[in-house]
């Protein structure tokens, strides 16, 4: 029963956080501050009491309505809220109630009946926390077309600060989860590793001999620092193969951004493979702002925040399989060139397709 105490009150812990990414989704993107002025009505300029500001019950309480002159507060804080709230409660119950990803330590759970290892609270609050910025952004996405800064390089600078404290392969022995000190190739072995619970792996392997057997600051903050950078330059660069083809603005540098957080987060593989996996979302993205909202444009953000999300909670699986690539060098500087390659012709091809920018119709 203690387990299912400690997911109520990571509903609740969710509902306030949600309560507070409400004031960054409406703030920021306006390059406003989120101390001052206090939450107030947009139509009275009414301050809102703090019995009137509680998460989900307010709202509910006063039916979405000012107290003050019955003004319509737009459902979309309502349900950021429970958004939030729900998904803290589902990251919780997969994480640490299931044990999804195998964290060590689940002996130690059992005899304690029900007080998590610390190692668990650790990953789990690492995750909820990306989730967060990762549901601010994509709501700032679809409102305004906008990723602000105010949400991406905090949340990058957090994520490099957490990942230098719990660096790979916390908590485990780095002399148990290292095997390439035995043998230099079985960093090439689907699966040979073993994965931490912050950063499931480290920026390179073998590691260079400056970093030791891994398990230090340096390790974690060369991993983070590079997951940034990786992530930021592949959507730049992608964005800049497709915007030079396609003769106009491909993707937006606020998609980079948040891949440079998502980066900082998870490491450079994990976002490698989250672009790739956030395609199967656009889809759906897409078809929400043509059947509910009549718009054609597609926010690539709200798709790669969920990319990201499926990427770290299906890595067990999604992982093995790729851990070769990701520490052959050789093959993945092919990959990268082939890739890049047929970026561009498929640029070339939709471009042609649409015609070229500013094309004259031939006459009749």
């Amino acid at each position: 029963m203690l387990a299912y105490y400690w997911l109520a009150m990571m509903f609740v812990l969710g509902a306030v956080v949600g309560s507070f990414l409400n004031v960054a989704i409406a703030r920021l993107p306006l390059e406003k501050s989120l101390i001052w002025p206090g939450s107030r009505c947009g139509k009275c300029q009414q301050p809102i009491r703090w019995y009137d500001n509680l998460p989900l019950i307010s709202y509910l309480w006063l039916r979405g309505r000012c107290r003050t002159c019955g003004e319509s507060f737009s459902s979309r804080y309502f349900f950021v809220e429970l958004g939030t709230a729900s998904g803290f409660a589902a990251l919780f119950y997969i994480e640490v109630i299931c044990n999804w990803h195998n964290w060590p330590g689940a002996m130690q759970w059992a005899n304690l009946n029900g007080i998590f290892p610390f190692s668990w609270w650790v990953g789990y609050l690492h995750h909820a926390i990306l989730f967060a910025l990762l549901f601010a952004t994509a709501m700032c996405d679809l409102d305004c077309r906008e990723i602000p800064l105010g949400i991406t390089i905090p949340g990058t600078l957090l994520g490099i600060l957490i990942g230098t404290i719990f660096p790979w392969p916390w908590p485990i022995d780095p002399a148990a989860a290292w095997p390439a000190a035995q043998n230099p190739n079985a960093w090439l072995v689907a699966g040979a590793f073993k994965e931490g619970t912050v950063q499931a792996w480290p920026f390179w392997g073998p590691l260079p001999a400056w970093f030791g057997a891994g398990g230090n600051w340096q390790t974690g903050l060369v991993t983070a620092f590079v997951g940034a950078a990786v992530g930021s330059l592949l959507l730049r660069g992608i964005g800049f193969i497709f915007s030079t083809a396609l003769g106009k603005e491909a993707l937006g540098l606020g998609d980079a951004d948040l891949m440079m957080m998502a980066g900082a987060f998870l490491g450079w593989q994990m976002a490698a493979v989250a672009f790739f996996v956030s395609v199967v979302p656009a889809l759906f993205v897409g078809f929400f702002q043509v059947a509910f909202r009549r718009d054609n444009s597609l926010p690539f953000g709200p798709s790669l925040a969920m990319g990201v999300v499926i990427t770290f909670l299906g890595w067990q699986w999604l992982g093995p399989y790729v851990q070769p690539l990701f520490f052959w060098g050789q093959l993945l500087a092919i990959l990268v060139g082939v890739a890049c390659v047929l970026l561009a012709l498929m640029g070339l091809l939709l471009r042609l397709l649409r015609g070229a920018p500013g094309a004259e119709p031939p006459a009749a």
